[in-house]
This record gives structure tokens, sequence and C-alpha cells, in this order.
């Protein structure tokens, strides 16, 4: 994968999955101690968007491999402000850069940073489709749970409309096999067409409903998504959703035994911090899975 941009989990087969897989788990040593991988390399990340877990992991991921960061995480201290094109800011920085990262509010932004930029991109979240290194990140979490991800039950839970981690989760689950997705939203928040059509595209087997309860006997995993607030043009639409769905531990009870809940993070009030303690819950391990699969990333496509 030396030079290669990643924007959305479809620019990957299912072996280049496995293989990401197979070298998080041996950069898992070196989540602390560091390495010398990346020495002398540079790490661009361009954040137009608020980002605590992905900026945080891919900085602390380069770190790790021994290279250096540069960029920024408020778009007020560049020259976007003075009207400086994305295009020309993509340049600038590929030349200060062995590879950026980027995320943006625009839907197709990551593809045109690829396009533009000669080093590697990779997308940490653009528009409401696409943000495949969580998607890895969430399914590396699987892997590691059960040992496999053929044959899993997986239930998305919440705002799946405009929830680019739901939307890229379906893409990155379609490359496995006798998978079953249940996609659980309120009628105005369902899943995208374009990302069905894609699910459809590939045969894989989904299911759209507004209640959970009568499938958490048959789920092996609960993805809960939060409302995305900030993407809601008229509060009192957020208002109206909000608290659609709350994970409770009268829920759980009815679970099947070794179901775990994930959430990509940040929560808001989808999942109270009494099931932080449950035996069920995997959000914070599925957070701290990220940086062994950056550093795998990141050890991959940089030359």
């Amino acid at each position: 994968m030396k030079g290669r941009d990643l924007v959305s989990m479809l620019d990957l087969n299912r072996s280049e999955i496995e293989k990401i897989f197979e070298i998080a788990d041996q950069m898992r040593r070196y989540a602390k101690s560091g390495t010398d991988i990346l020495a002398n390399r540079v790490l661009a990340t361009l954040f137009f968007e608020p980002s605590t877990r992905t900026r945080l992991s891919f900085e602390t991921a380069m770190i790790r491999l021994g290279g250096n960061v540069v960029g920024f995480a408020d778009p007020s201290t560049s020259r976007i402000t003075t009207g400086e094109t994305l295009a020309d800011t993509i340049r600038m920085l590929d030349s200060y850069s062995n590879v950026i990262v980027m995320r943006h509010r625009i839907e197709g932004s990551a593809r045109l940073a690829a396009e533009v930029a000669e080093v590697p991109v990779l997308n940490a979240g653009d528009g409401s489709q696409h943000h495949p290194t969580q998607t890895l990140t969430d399914v590396y979490t699987m892997k590691r749970e059960f040992g496999h991800i053929d044959g899993l039950r997986v239930a998305i839970l919440g705002d799946l409309k405009q929830t680019r981690s739901a939307s890229s989760l379906c893409f990155g689950l379609s490359h496995y096999s006798d998978l079953k997705l249940f996609l659980i939203s309120p009628e105005g928040l369902k899943m995208r067409e374009e990302v069905k059509d894609q699910m459809n595209s590939r045969k894989m087997e989904y299911l759209e409903s507004t209640d959970l309860e009568q499938y958490l006997p048959e789920l092996d995993v609960l993805y809960v998504t939060r409302l995305q607030k900030e993407r809601f043009p008229d509060p009192a639409e957020y208002e109206k959703f909000r608290g659609s769905y709350v994970v409770t531990r009268a829920m759980l009870n009815k679970a099947k035994k070794g179901m775990i809940v994930m959430h990509h993070l940040p929560r808001i009030d989808e999942i109270p911090i009494e099931i932080d303690i449950t035996p069920n819950a995997r959000y914070f391990e599925q957070a701290a899975n990220g940086l062994p699969i950056r550093m795998a990333l990141l050890s991959e496509v940089v030359s």
C-alpha cells in the first residue's frame, strides 16, 4: 500500500483490510514504547472540523512511529479564512510532508485532496458518508472480540442518515460474508439510499426498522451513534429526534449473552454512564484500538 490514498472503505479489498489488522496487532507493542519506523517523516494534519480521538490518535501514531507532525486543528488559524482554496492548501502541505490526514465537512473534499497531492492522503472524515480509519478501528475491535467478522449480526442504531461512521461501517462490513446488518433508526434518519445501493450491489443482507428490542436476542454487536446536532439545519428538528434511543440496563438484560456495545464517540445521552461498567461496554477499548490501526496504516502508506 506504499503511496496509496485512503478515501473510502471501498478503496480497500478484504485481504488489504486483514493485512492492516495483522500489522496493527504487531504495532500494539509500540503503542507506548515507540519505534523509529517513520523517523524523519512528517505527517500533515488538516482538521477543518472538530476532532479529539481521530486527530490525537493520528498524531500520537506518527510520533510513536518516530515521525513528526505539522498542521492545524482550527481552520481559523489558516489562510483558508483569507480565501485560499482547499487545493492550494493541499499543494502547499504536499511539499512539506510525507502524508496528509484531512477532515472536512464537505463530501468529496478528501477525494479532491487525493487528486491534488502527490503524497498519500488519508481521509479522517468528510461529509456524512466516509470515515475509513474509524471503520478500520471498528471492524478491528469486532475481530479482536469475536475472532472473526463473517457471520456476525450487527445493529447500527441512531442517526444513520448523517453519521459518517455508520455509512462507512456499512461499506467496511460489506467486504465480509454471511453477515447480517440491522439498520435501526427513526423514520426521518434512515440510511441514505446511495449507501443501501452499494450494499445491494454487494448482495449484503440488511434489514431496516425503528424497533431495536425485537432484534436484541440475535445481535453480536450493537453499534450506537449520536444525533449529529451540527448537521441539523433546524434546531427544532434536532429536538424532535433527541432521545429517540437510549441504551439501558433493562435493554441489555434482553440481549444475547456476549453482545457488545460499541460507539464511535463522543456520546451525548444515548449511552448513560452506568452502562460503562457492564460487561457489554467496548467503546473505550474501541477508541484505544484507533492507535494501533492508525500506526499500521501510516507505516504501510508512507514511503
